[in-house]
C-alpha cells in the first residue's frame, strides 16, 4: 500500500511555453517551485498534495508523482530497472494498468515500444509474485504509469490524473476549432486577469474563455466537475480525504463576480452551445450571452479586458474575408473598447498586421501544433491608429 503522505518529486506537465504561468499558479497554491521545465513544473509534494493539485490546477495537464529515476542505455536495461521496483505495493493481478511515455533516446524510436517494455516489466513482476498478470491497455480507467526517457536518463512516475486535466467535463457542445480549457485558462493568466473587472469575449465560440474566466472570478476549483482521477485507483487512496478537499473547495467559492462577463457570437447555435457548456460548469447565470456580430458587442463602462480568438486561416475561413475581419477587430478595439486591455490570440501574424494597432506585449503559445501569439493592446481613451 502506498503512503499518501510521503513526499517525492512531483511533475505537473503542461504544453510548451505554459510553464511560467503554471509555476505562478502552483506558487499561489502554496507549493515551492523546484524547477521550471519547457513543458512542466516540478515541486516536492505527497500523493495527498497530488489530489489537491488535480483539483485546483488550471494551466497544467497531468500531475505526476515520481517513483524512481535511473540510467539506462537500452530497452533491456530499462526493463530490468523497472522490474526491480516493488510494484506489488502499487497494483495487484486484478488491477488494470495503462502505460504512457515520452521517449527521446537513440535506442528507441517509438514510444509505443517503450510502453510495451514498461508494461511487460510491471506485469512480469506481478506474475512472479502472485502467479497472475494484471490486465493492461490504453484506457485511463485504472493505474497509470508514465515513463520519461531522454538520452540515458529514465524517470518512472505514477500519473495521478489519468485523463488530462484539460478535460474539465463541462464542454458538452464544442464549436468549430475550440480552445482547449487549459489553453484558455493560461491565456487568461498570461493576460493578468485575476477575476476582477469586466471580461468581454466576442467571437466566444463554445464559450471556453468566458467559462474559465467565470471559474477564476468565482474561485471555482476546475477539478470539481470530474470524478475520474487515476489516483482513485491507487492502494491507500482515502475517499474521505478527497471528499473533504472538495467540500473545502466548494466553501471557498465566491457567490458573485466583481464586474461583468460577457460572451457574444454571431451564430445563435454557437451561443446556445456556449450557454449549455456554461450551465454544465455551473456558471451560466454569471455570464451575459448575446447573439450579435462582434462589432455590436456591448462593452460596459469601467474598463477590463476584451479577449478574442479570431480564425487563423489554417483551418477556417478565407484570406480576403479574414483580412477584413482583423481590420474590423482593430476598429472595434479603438472605437468601443477605450479604457480596456485588448487581447488577441492568433496563429497568423500576417493577418494580425491588419489590426492596425501597436501591441504592448507579444507572447508565444501553441494551440495544438500551431505556433500562436497572444497580442496585448492598451486601448487608451483617444487612441490613434498606428501600424502593428
Amino acid at each position: 500500500m502506498l503512503d499518501f503522505e510521503r513526499k517525492s518529486i512531483v511533475l505537473v506537465t503542461c504544453p510548451k511555453n505554459f510553464s511560467p504561468y503554471l509555476a505562478e499558479e502552483m506558487g499561489r497554491l502554496g507549493y515551492k517551485i523546484r524547477a521550471e521545465l519547457p513543458a512542466g513544473v516540478e515541486t516536492k509534494a505527497s500523493l495527498n498534495d497530488c489530489m489537491r493539485l488535480n483539483l485546483w490546477v488550471r494551466c497544467g495537464h497531468r500531475v505526476m508523482y515520481q517513483l524512481k529515476r535511473f540510467k539506462a542505455d537500452t530497452p533491456d536495461q530499462m526493463y530490468k530497472q523497472v522490474k526491480d521496483m516493488v510494484w506489488e505495493k502499487i497494483l495487484g493481478p486484478d488491477d488494470y494498468l495503462t502505460v504512457t511515455s515520452s521517449v527521446r533516446t537513440e535506442t528507441v524510436n517509438d514510444s509505443r515500444f517503450a510502453n510495451v517494455k514498461v508494461k511487460d516489466a510491471i506485469v512480469d513482476r506481478i506474475r512472479e509474485k502472485s502467479g497472475r498478470r494484471p490486465s493492461s491497455g490504453p484506457d485511463m480507467s485504472g493505474i497509470v504509469v508514465f515513463l520519461h526517457w531522454k538520452d540515458d536518463e529514465c524517470t518512472v512516475y505514477l500519473d495521478t490524473s489519468g485523463v488530462p486535466l484539460s478535460r474539465r467535463g463541462y464542454r458538452k457542445f464544442p464549436a468549430k476549432a475550440p480552445l482547449q480549457e487549459t489553453l484558455a485558462a493560461t491565456l487568461i493568466r498570461a493576460a493578468k486577469w485575476y477575476g476582477r473587472g469586466n471580461f468581454v469575449s466576442p467571437m466566444c465560440g463554445s464559450g471556453t474563455l468566458a467559462i474559465e474566466a467565470a471559474l477564476v472570478a468565482l474561485n471555482g476549483a476546475p477539478g470539481l466537475m470530474r470524478d475520474n482521477y487515476a489516483f482513485m485507483n491507487l492502494p491507500g487512496y482515502n475517499p474521505e480525504y478527497w471528499d473533504n478537499l472538495c467540500i473545502d473547495a466548494e466553501d471557498r467559492e465566491r457567490d458573485s463576480i466583481e464586474g461583468k462577463i460577457i460572451a457574444t457570437d454571431i451564430d445563435p447555435e454557437v451561443v446556445e452551445a456556449a450557454r449549455k457548456n456554461a450551465r454544465a460548469a455551473g456558471v451560466e447565470h454569471h455570464i451575459e450571452f448575446d447573439v450579435c456580430d462582434f462589432r455590436e458587442t456591448q462593452v460596459p463602462d469601467g474598463g477590463g479586458i476584451v479577449i478574442m480568438n479570431p480564425e487563423y486561416g489554417e483551418r477556417l475561413g478565407s484570406r480576403t474575408k479574414l483580412e477584413k475581419i482583423y481590420t474590423a477587430i482593430g476598429d472595434f478595439l479603438k472605437n468601443k473598447c477605450q479604457g480596456y486591455k485588448g487581447v488577441i490570440f492568433t496563429g497568423n501574424l500576417e493577418l494580425a498586421k491588419f489590426i492596425g494597432l501597436k501591441s504592448s506585449r507579444r507572447l508565444i503559445f501553441y494551440n495544438a501544433k500551431i505556433e500562436c501569439r497572444l497580442l496585448e493592446f492598451e486601448i487608451f481613451k483617444g487612441s490613434r491608429k498606428s501600424r502593428f
